[in-house]
């Protein structure tokens, strides 16, 4: 069997019983556990699926509930899974059709505005209560910054806030853009710890109610402005602007637009701060599972791949800060908090769904943990002299 030998090569570490569509018993690898966890196939067609695509087809099956997980849970599986594949691609197979699946991808790619709204609309439109579930109260649906791996989530998402409030080194009465503001939690804190006046923009209908409600209940409508615009469309001056999670669905082809956008709209001593999940492997293509349920459009870059836009821009990268393990754990406790509630969910949407959510959430802490995911604070400017010469001013 083809798909054995392939796991066989592929589990160094630790190993699993895999069951096939026959009732077929296989050992793969060396489990560590006594009764090692146990991967059930229930359709035929997953032996050559998991071997030519396991990057798409594994959460495919997951999801449908045709592969079963038993003696263990997904989150130990992809533990595992993670740790023995690292930065690596799976196999060839896997790597070619993400090639071929990722230049059509690009070449199709026309993330004008229209589709740019589409595509937010998909994820962050589903339903409020929702994200309710998971986040913390202030709904920062972005990597928290853990000063201690124990840190609560509350206290990991307002170290974040402070942390790029702080290296923004905004001053009273600076105007301030927020590109892709979400629920308008960093917006708000800005103008609230700042004294700055604070415009957000957004492309969820949901989220842009929810910014507007927040501030005319804080009584900062006069200080924090929210609108539903694509971010090519603004046309003010600002003295600062930062972006937190956004720049994961701008696209490989609107880099240069991006940031020659960024460039028109900060003023000559302005400071901007982005913010986004990257790769710290070279350029590849985007993960097949997640581009076609989670976020169609995304992408998560490499360093090479935002450095020379940003060179061409006019900009220059004043300071860059790689947050590792940070995501890994903010994932980890969205994820114990969504399986806390899933009779909840369940009220919601269906079992499937459910998987779906918890594949997505699991897949995604332990490719922070063992693959190639990261994040990217970059700080841009316009000269050498905006940005303080050292990092005291942060710390």
């Amino acid at each position: 069997m083809y798909l054995v030998n392939f796991l066989k090569k592929l589990f160094i570490y630790d190993g699993f019983i895999l069951i096939d569509s026959n009732s077929r018993k296989f050992v793969i690898g060396k489990p560590i556990k006594e009764n090692p966890i146990t991967i059930k196939l229930l359709d035929k067609s997953l032996n050559y699926k998991l071997l030519l695509y396991p990057d798409l087809y594994f959460g495919e099956a997951y999801t449908n509930g045709s592969l079963r997980i038993e003696n263990g849970t997904l989150t130990e599986f992809l533990e595992i899974t993670l740790r023995n594949i690292g930065r690596n691609d799976i196999n060839i197979y896997g790597k070619l059709l993400n090639k071929i699946k990722g230049t059509y991808i690009h070449l199709t790619n026309f993330n004008k505005g229209l589709k740019s709204k589409k595509n937010v609309s998909h994820h962050y439109d589903i339903s409020e209560k929702l994200y309710d579930l998971f986040l913390d109260a202030n709904r920062q649906y972005s990597c928290a910054y853990f000063k201690n791996e124990n840190d609560t989530l509350e206290e990991a998402q307002s170290n974040k806030i402070d942390h790029i409030i702080k290296k923004l080194n905004i001053k009273p009465n600076q105007k301030v853009l927020d590109i892709g503001s979400g629920w308008g939690t960093l917006a708000i804190n800005i103008a609230q710890k700042t004294q700055a006046s604070v415009t957000g923009i957004t492309l969820s209908e949901n989220q842009l109610e929810f910014s507007k409600n927040k501030a005319k209940e804080l009584n900062l409508e006069n200080q924090v402005e929210f609108k539903l615009i694509d971010y090519r469309e603004i046309n003010e001056k600002y003295d600062r602007i930062v972006s937190v999670g956004m720049f994961e669905h701008v696209g490989r082809k609107f880099y240069r637009s991006y940031f020659n956008t960024v460039s028109k709209l900060l003023n000559e001593k302005g400071i901007s701060l982005i913010h986004t999940i990257g790769s710290s492997n070279p350029p590849r293509d985007p993960h097949p599972w997640i581009t076609k349920y989670i976020f169609p459009g995304g992408y998560t870059p490499s360093l090479s791949e935002i450095a020379r836009p940003i060179e061409d821009s006019g900009l220059i990268i004043s300071d860059i800060e790689i947050l590792r393990m940070h995501y890994s754990h903010t994932l980890r406790h969205w994820k114990e908090r969504f399986l806390s509630k899933k009779e909840t969910v369940l009220e919601m949407f269906d079992e499937k769904f459910f998987r779906m959510w918890e594949f997505y959430l699991t897949s995604c802490e332990m490719v922070f943990k063992w693959g190639d995911q990261v994040v990217f604070q970059l700080q841009l400017t316009k000269d050498n002299i905006s940005a303080p010469n050292t990092r005291d001013y942060i710390y």
